[in-house]
């Protein structure tokens, strides 16, 4: 078994972060060529897939023995391109997994609103530095 530096390690997930990236805008393209942008139809599959993907990679991961350089590359470089959301998803069962029911709600409410409302915050404050 060899040892990942921390610059392989970087490299890795910088690496398969791009391909997931690049996923994620040619799949939004093409949904909102199919579909239009009354509904953010490429969002919503982008994080669903990626949920899928991420439920499947972590039981692969799981059951076969997978290796470090697999999980950086796939698991926190395409998916997390891809989507964070699928990173989101995994977290929060492995907290109803373990019974953390109480942490679980608070982490999916919080994450949720405190993102809504660090995004407005970010909107105000450049509205305003700006203007």
């Amino acid at each position: 078994m060899s040892i990942i530096t921390p610059l392989q390690a970087a490299g890795l997930v910088a690496l398969g972060g791009g391909i997931g990236a690049v996923g994620r805008y040619f799949t939004g393209k093409v949904l909102f060529a199919l579909a239009g942008g009354a509904f953010p139809w490429g969002t919503l599959v982008v994080n669903v897939l990626g949920g899928l993907a991420m439920g499947i990679l972590t039981e692969v991961l799981a059951l076969r023995g997978g290796s470090e350089t697999l999980r950086l590359f796939m698991a926190v470089g395409v998916l997390g391109g891809f989507t964070t959301f699928s990173s989101y998803s995994l977290e929060l069962v492995l907290m109803l997994e373990k019974g953390q029911f109480s942490t679980a709600v608070l982490y999916a409410a919080g994450s949720v609103i405190a993102s809504v409302l660090a995004l407005i915050c970010g909107l105000w404050l450049m509205r305003t530095v700006l203007a």
